[in-house]
């Protein structure tokens, strides 16, 4: 049962709330965290999964975790 306090939902509320500045997503990636986002060519239901390290790849991404589809 998800609560409140659930941090997963946290976190899709709060991508909900990112603009268009970058700033949050090179945050994340100085942290070592991987990014997700989309370009105009992503297929629909799919996102760019980006790592620290510049590694991408192209995953369907659910709370269960990511199904990655291909490296890019």
């Amino acid at each position: 049962m998800k609560t409140a306090h659930d941090p997963i939902e946290q976190l899709w509320r709060d991508l909900g709330r990112v603009d268009s500045d970058d700033t949050a997503a090179r945050e994340a990636l100085a942290a070592g965290m991987p990014i997700y986002y989309r370009e105009r060519t992503t297929p629909p239901g799919l996102q760019v999964k980006e790592y620290p390290d510049g590694r991408r790849e192209l995953v369907r991404f659910s709370r269960q975790g990511d199904d990655v589809i291909r490296t890019l």
